[in-house]
């Protein structure tokens, strides 16, 4: 009998994978993947270190800025240890309760990303098509609200999905196709039925990322419909650019999310390796680009971060 059979969730341990058929070259491939770390961690830090210290910026659309900084952060250190962790000591084992956990963080700062970029939308929107109720509509208490039901929301959502693989029995291979815990994929090793778990994940994901990914879309035709409405070209053209960050965010966050499923999906014929890395850099891109995007896109970020370098310099 195999000894994977009627493994009990408290003795499993998992075996993550680096970069199928490319294990030779895992201590190259860990450059590129630290230096993206590096810009991750760096650059959110420094957005937030520069909301938090400029009075200037103490307004609801930097507030909005600082959570999403924060959950590109939460997102960027879930995967940190175990993808560096592969490439260069090839500390591939993983405890059941381990990989539930960063399953959970993974799964809970990506929602929390979503509900951001919801709330943002909703931001500009209040600031195009009202802006003598913006501070109003938006003020501080309003702002701590939105961000605990940001937090509340994903918590309550993904609990009983990672929750739920507990009453799971493994008793095939251990072997994940990740750097990193993801749902689906420990799933495929079990051999209980999977059905319920199945289930309440997609409900999970319909009811936050999908309906988010609705809501940033209808909140855009409704903020078209104001800029058109403006008779100003050059009024048309300002209002336009303050939403220009936030596109490029949405679209950062979105576009890797429906390639991965796509990937998943369709690309069953395509090398492991495919897999793999677009899975990777799926959660790397928008911890990596949104500090990129926001300080070359916002003037006041851009100056801000310039007048911080040059005082360390100085």
């Amino acid at each position: 009998m195999s000894s994977f059979q009627n493994s009990t969730s408290s003795s499993i341990i998992f075996l993550l994978t680096g970069v199928p058929g490319l294990e030779a070259f895992h201590t190259w491939i860990s450059m590129p993947f630290c230096f993206l770390y590096v810009i991750a961690l760096s650059g959110n830090s420094l957005i937030l270190l520069v909301i938090i210290t400029q009075p200037s910026l103490h307004e609801p659309m930097y507030y909005f800025l600082s959570m999403l900084s924060t959950t590109d952060l939460g997102l960027s250190i879930s995967t940190l240890v175990t993808v560096l962790g592969i490439f260069w000591f090839n500390a591939r084992e993983i405890s059941f309760n381990a990989c539930l956990s960063q399953m959970f963080f993974i799964k809970l700062f990506t929602v929390m990303e979503s509900s951001v970029l919801l709330a943002m939308a909703f931001d500009r929107f209040v600031a195009i098509s009202n802006p003598l109720r913006y501070a109003t509509i938006l003020t501080d208490s309003r702002i701590v609200q939105i961000g605990a039901a940001i937090v509340i929301r994903g918590t309550l959502m993904l609990t009983p999905m990672v929750a739920l693989l507990k009453r799971l029995s493994f008793c095939h291979s251990h072997m994940l196709h990740h750097s990193y815990c993801y749902h689906p994929d420990v799933m495929k090793l079990s051999c209980t039925d999977t059905r319920i778990n199945s289930a309440i994940g997609l409900t999970a994901m319909i009811s936050t990322v999908c309906v988010d990914s609705v809501f940033i879309l209808f909140s855009y035709v409704l903020i078209i419909k104001t800029v058109l409405s403006i008779a100003s070209s050059e009024e048309r053209k300002k209002a336009f650019s303050t939403c220009i960050s936030h596109i490029g965010a949405v679209a950062i966050f979105y576009i890797p999310l429906i390639s991965l499923s796509f990937v998943h999906r369709f690309g069953k014929q395509a090398p492991p390796y495919v897999h793999t890395m677009i899975a990777n850099t799926y959660l790397l891109i928008p911890p990596v680009m949104n500090p990129i995007i926001y300080s070359v896109k916002t003037k006041q970020i851009r100056r801000t971060v310039i007048k911080l370098l040059h005082a360390k310099e100085t």
